[in-house]
């Protein structure tokens, strides 16, 4: 018998406050319960903020006071679920924990709110979201049930690169995968926070947990993200979900670009256009200077100027010797097939300052075999919602031939432990 449940990604992105994105995420959750949606993902770093090319001051040996100031404003977004610096794991999602005096719960009831809207609407909430907890701020991911309100919660344990300045790493305990039963099917749920999917031995464990329905809250709006969230449909033999935001630079805190929100005025305007004249004349400045070259375009769509040769048969080719030349890009040059004409590239550069993505999205929807059910989502913000119909049991006919965890995995000669963590698939 079919074991069919609708599921959905939402390219949602973070808004001005916590207060207005946990708004934003009850009318999204709304709207997926009046079209019988029974899960539903939303980004990483949904509730708090993915903060996208901030620096917070650092460099190698040194911050600076507007960078501390900057994590001053993070971290009051980030949301306390009151759990404490460690994780008290299954203490604290069965608030066993003690409440502070005079109060109903730990916490700044952001727990309370996503239990209420994933009880009012009856769908189950798959979230991303910035924690803090004592002194320390971790990127997170909570699993709300309509009926027992949160069953889970885990920590990223390896922030990426410049994360690793604002986010503590979580511990892999919490890589427990939870279960729930929807309408009769079985789930066996677990979530790989953005490049933790790139780990083998973290997607190992959660595989290990014989996870069927797999979450990627993800940063990343690289083309190559959809190809890997297919390597694990494949290799789990699991539906995969992720889910990322679709954000344009103007949509960035203000702390981040160190503007004020104020409504643009008559003198913003003409500041701005003096800054443009003044892009203007350095682009022209810079002109008498440039080298002769082409344009090429690459299989993605990439331009790139080369420099090419002045004289000789071979000029405006991408192949040579080349050498740099005070005057602008030949226009009697022969330019290879993928060439583009120049207008093609300003077309480009004539977006408005601000409008331009800083994340260009990418969600989307994976079979246990592999294939795209739904996306990827390029360039659609608030309001991109996939959703798919899904049969569970596609999970068991994969298994025919492929259980990386199980038949597959020759359990007799490879062994993988891991810290706190019980790989045994849960109850």
């Amino acid at each position: 018998m079919p074991q069919k449940l609708k599921i959905a990604s939402a390219q949602s992105r973070t808004l001005s406050t916590t207060p207005e994105t946990v708004r934003a995420l009850e009318r999204t959750t709304k709207s997926a319960a009046e079209q019988g949606i029974d899960i539903i993902l939303f980004p990483e770093a949904y509730l708090g903020g993915y903060p996208r090319s901030c620096t917070f001051g650092n460099a190698v040996g040194g911050r600076t006071e507007e960078g501390r100031n900057q994590f001053l404003h993070y971290f009051h977004d980030a949301v306390d679920l009151g759990d404490t610096p460690r994780g008290a794991g299954d203490d604290w999602v069965e608030r066993k924990l003690p409440l502070p005096k005079d109060r109903k719960h730990r916490g700044d009831g952001t727990r309370e709110e996503l239990e209420r809207i994933a009880r009012e609407t009856g769908v189950f909430i798959v979230t991303g979201l910035v924690e803090r907890a004592g002194g320390t701020l971790y990127c997170g991911v909570v699993y709300v049930c309509p009926r027992y309100g949160i069953i889970g919660k885990r920590r990223k344990v390896m922030p990426t690169g410049s994360e690793r300045t604002i986010w503590g790493q979580g511990s892999p305990s919490t890589l427990r995968a939870v279960t729930t039963e929807i309408k009769g099917v079985r789930l066996c749920m677990a979530a790989a926070i953005c490049w933790e999917n790139y780990m083998p031995l973290l997607r190992q464990a959660l595989y290990s947990q014989n996870v069927n329905l797999w979450f990627a809250p993800t940063a990343d709006a690289r083309d190559a993200w959809a190809s890997l969230m297919r390597t694990v449909g494949i290799e789990g033999r699991c539906f995969v979900v992720s889910a990322n935001q679709c954000v344009r630079r103007k949509h960035l805190p203000a702390w981040v670009t160190c503007q004020k929100n104020e409504p643009e005025s008559h003198a913003h305007h003409e500041q701005l256009s003096q800054q443009h004249t003044g892009v203007e004349r350095q682009s022209q400045h810079v002109t008498v200077r440039r080298r002769k070259s082409t344009i090429v375009v690459t299989e993605g769509d990439n331009e790139i100027c080369l420099p090419c040769l002045k004289d000789g048969p071979n000029a405006g080719q991408p192949n040579g010797d080349s050498a740099i030349h005070d005057d602008e890009v030949s226009p009697s040059a022969t330019p290879p097939k993928s060439f583009k004409p120049q207008s093609a590239l300003l077309s480009q550069l004539s977006i408005p300052a601000g409008e331009e993505f800083v994340c260009r999205g990418g969600s989307c929807i994976i079979s246990p075999m592999g294939e795209v059910l739904a996306g990827p989502l390029w360039e659609v913000e608030d309001g991109g919602l996939l959703v798919t119909e899904v049969d569970f049991e596609d999970c068991e006919r994969g298994r025919l031939d492929l259980d990386v965890a199980g038949s597959y995995s020759r359990m007799d000669s490879f062994h993988l432990t891991v810290d706190g963590l019980d790989l045994d698939p849960p109850p």
